[in-house]
């Protein structure tokens, strides 16, 4: 792309020759990331055109920049900025902060109302991300994705981006309503889905319609930090119950209920994340009850529910909801890549008309293109070939790290293999410090979640989390090495 012609304003009022004027301002924009070490400057007539001064006019101000070490002159490229520009203007009496804040904005003239948090360093290039249980991209199915993504382009493009519909395109409703019908148990309906971007998205929509200042929500006290904030940013006051083997402990949720007005419990029902137990048939059963007799929304959110490797994969809630209490929070980024960013709600109707107001403000159209590209993955089953393709390699991969953990560290990891999801949640003998693992296996080129960044109070937590499904076999085995060999000394 041609260099754009710089904002510059000439005073003929000025002392100053026109070319210092323009030299200077030159100057300035370099300094400030406008033109960055390497960028082309505007040629001598163009400049000269979009000044109204003559072309020799330019030539001394560029000469002028070369001479102060601004610019240098590249025959064939005309004059480039060069790789580093002095630090300080003419005449300026301080040094700025750095060459870091001076050329891409970092330094900021106004406070944050919360401290950012501690950048994650990427202490090897050959970084091994096991953070999260992501779908593997590699294992995208591009050539069916491509296809059904240029038919949602030509195909009726009128009725597919001109789509002014908040609550989502009507064909992606309609097979997800199907989908959710014949694969969950649950008796969905498309005027009662509502889409979105993303996984995150959903709840906060959910949030915002539902919840207002002073609100009491309670949440798994060992769950997902991102959940929480959206009740909170929402006024709500968010209150962790426990969870154990069972799932969310409903004893204490009851004797909450004696003392609080809950709005709404958030919970993850059918694979706790990031526990990854189940919420226990009994447990379920009184929750369901609860809500109903104190009138409160369970906000089901579910992570992964596509991967089962053993056994059935539980029902949601939203399957057993008989009072009209649940909102099932899903997202379809799990499927083939979380950069494909879509997401839906399924609530009562009433809440629903909520909810197409909140996206009408937030997020009105969308990306209809890719959700009516979606609508044809799962209208054809490539969706359900492609989960099919994936569950023995995800399996496979499950089974290596587990392998691999128990060979590299048997004594300082307990974990059952997972029957479901895309990560392992793992509990560390006891007086094994976590955190500190987790910061020796960034030194040494592995990043994994320690369980403190799930713990509601933010207290120490004996386990850590590991998703195993975005590298293949010998990654994996790496995987354990390098946590092996980054467990803290003398433990």
């Amino acid at each position: 792309m041609a260099p754009g012609i710089p904002t510059i304003t000439l005073d003929p009022r000025s002392n100053r020759p026109v070319y210092l004027q323009i030299a200077h301002a030159l100057m300035s924009e370099i300094h400030r990331g406008r033109f960055r070490p390497g960028d082309a400057l505007p040629g001598y007539r163009t400049l000269a055109l979009g000044l109204g001064v003559s072309r020799n006019t330019v030539m001394a101000a560029y000469r002028e920049l070369a001479d102060e070490g601004w610019l240098v002159a590249t025959p064939g490229e005309g004059s480039i900025v060069v790789p580093t520009p002095p630090r300080r203007l003419p005449g300026a009496s301080e040094t700025p902060p750095g060459p870091a804040a001076e050329l891409t904005g970092a330094g900021m003239g106004f406070d944050l109302h919360r401290p950012p948090g501690p950048a994650v360093p990427d202490a090897a290039r050959n970084l091994l991300r096991v953070a999260t249980g992501n779908p593997d991209p590699r294992l995208l199915p591009g050539a069916a994705l491509a296809r059904a993504y240029r038919r949602a382009l030509t195909v009726n493009p009128r009725g597919t981006l001109a789509l002014d519909d908040p609550q989502g395109h009507p064909a992606l409703r309609e097979a997800l309503a199907r989908t959710l019908r014949a694969a969950r148990g649950v008796a969905a309906a498309p005027e009662r889905l509502v889409v979105t971007r993303g996984g995150q998205l959903p709840l906060a929509l959910v949030a915002h319609a539902l919840l207002g200042p002073g609100d009491a929500v309670a949440v798994e006290a060992l769950g997902a930090r991102d959940a929480w904030a959206a009740c909170a940013r929402a006024g709500a006051r968010c209150l962790p119950v426990p969870v154990d083997a069972q799932g969310l402990d409903v004893d204490t949720l009851e004797r909450l209920l004696s003392t609080e007005r809950l709005r709404a419990v958030l919970t993850t029902p059918v694979r706790q994340y990031p526990s990854v137990v189940a919420l226990s048939p009994e447990r379920r059963a009184r929750l369901l009850a609860l809500a109903a007799r104190h009138r409160f929304a369970v906000l089901e959110s579910e992570h992964d529910a596509e991967f089962q490797f053993e056994g059935a994969l539980p029902p949601p809630l939203a399957a057993e909801d008989r009072a009209g209490v649940v909102v099932l929070v899903g997202s379809l980024s799990k499927i083939f890549s979380p950069g494909l960013r879509l997401g839906f709600v399924h609530a009562p109707a009433p809440l629903v008309a909520q909810l197409r107001s909140a996206r009408d403000a937030l997020d009105r159209h969308g990306d209809p293109a890719l959700e009516r590209a979606m609508a044809e993955l799962l209208e054809d089953g490539e969706i359900e070939r492609h989960l099919n393709r994936m569950h023995p390699i995800y399996r496979h991969r499950r089974d290596v790290l587990a392998n691999a953990l128990s060979e590299h560290l048997g004594t300082a990891l307990i974990f059952d293999p997972p029957t479901s999801g895309l990560a392992l949640w793992a509990r560390t003998r006891q007086g094994l410090d976590v955190d500190a693992w987790a910061r020796r296996g960034l030194e040494r080129g592995v990043a994994f979640q320690a369980g403190r960044q799930f713990a509601f109070d933010g207290g120490a937590v004996s386990g850590l989390r590991i998703g195993f499904s975005n590298y293949g076999d010998t990654e994996l085995v790496e995987v354990a090495r390098r946590m092996a060999e980054a467990l803290p000394e003398g433990q």
